[in-house]
């Protein structure tokens, strides 16, 4: 009966070409119920390559979220029109960056743009902010529409591990601003922090350097990716500090010497349903879709193929045929 069983899975997987035709939202319903009911003959770990520990990678009710700056182009153009199409692709939390003409809060008051989110079903969670300039007021209004995060986007390379100190040194008063409003200060890694310098990793020194009160860490996984190094090894020796993540995927056999290799979300060489898992372990934690180079795509589309494969995580059976069709979608 098993063996039976088996046969009978692989012939429905191996019409998937058929399920190509439908709609994406009629071929993710249709996924996942084919992976519920596969989860019952004991077989998703056969047809999806692997072995999960959890039947539920992200949650059953884990929100997640979208970078803007993935709409850079578009967002300026139409601001709640954007939004409001990313609210239609699921997106339940939105982490905005300062636009040097109209904002974080995209030409609307801070209270004005949580109104348009409250109305979308969606949450202002944290932006990406230029530390340097009108930090206070940036905290104090952020902490009036309930926002949990301000974030440095951006540090740079720097001359000496000395500097790499200085800069922590100023996001802990950054990290005590926030505090003081009752909102999270975070710094976002790029690749530099983890080029050595003097026999050191300057993104261990940021993290030693820096109060864990104070200062947490929004990890883009495709820049840690791409500084050679393993994710999960990160969130173990820091436990804890990590509390926002960057979904972000590099394309398959890139080397690493080449930095603009984002893809769509679930196409690339990141293992991300490993990566949450083992965040996951310490909490909630925030799950934010980014993608900044979109090869045979749009970034509108890319937001909603990221928002489709944030969804299936809860399955990674799912997960592994949406993959499939998003491949085929986007050949190359």
């Amino acid at each position: 009966m098993h063996a039976f069983r088996i046969k009978k899975a692989t012939r429905l997987f191996h019409k998937f070409k058929f399920i190509m035709s439908y709609r994406r939202r009629e071929f993710i319903k249709l996924s996942s119920t084919l992976a519920s009911g596969l989860a019952l003959t004991g077989i998703t770990a056969k047809l999806s390559g692997c072995a999960p520990t959890k039947n539920n990678v992200m949650g059953v009710n884990q929100d997640f979220g979208i970078q803007l700056y993935t709409l850079r182009d578009d967002m300026p153009k139409d601001p709640k029109g954007i939004l409001k199409q990313l609210a239609s692709f699921g997106y339940k939390q939105i982490e905005s960056f300062e636009h040097d003409k109209l904002g974080m809060y995209w030409g609307m008051s801070n209270t004005g743009f949580k109104k348009y989110m409250d109305d979308l079903g969606m949450k202002l969670v944290s932006s990406h902010t230029n530390i340097d300039k009108d930090f206070e007021r940036k905290a104090a209004e952020a902490a009036a529409i309930g926002m949990n995060y301000l974030i440095c986007p951006w540090l740079g390379p720097q001359k000496s591990l000395d500097d790499f100190k200085k800069a922590a040194q100023k996001f802990n008063e950054r990290g005590e601003t926030c505090k003081k409003n009752g909102i999270g200060f975070a710094y976002h890694n790029h690749d530099y922090t983890f080029v050595p310098m003097n026999g050191q990793l300057p993104q261990d020194v940021l993290m030693m350097e820096t109060n864990k009160d104070l200062v947490d860490y929004e990890m883009d996984i495709y820049w840690v990716v791409t500084g050679g190094q393993d994710p999960i090894a990160w969130i173990k020796k820091y436990p804890n500090r990590f509390k926002l993540f960057h979904i972000k995927d590099r394309i398959k056999n890139t080397p690493l010497s080449d930095k603009n290799a984002s893809t769509v979300i679930g196409t690339g060489s990141i293992d991300f349903p490993s990566i949450i898992k083992e965040a996951n372990n310490e909490g909630k934690k925030f799950y934010i879709v980014e993608q900044e180079r979109y090869d045979g795509t749009t970034p509108l589309k890319a937001a909603k193929d990221g928002a489709n494969y944030m969804k299936c995580l809860s399955d990674l059976l799912a997960c592994h045929l949406l993959k499939y069709i998003i491949e085929y979608q986007n050949p190359g």
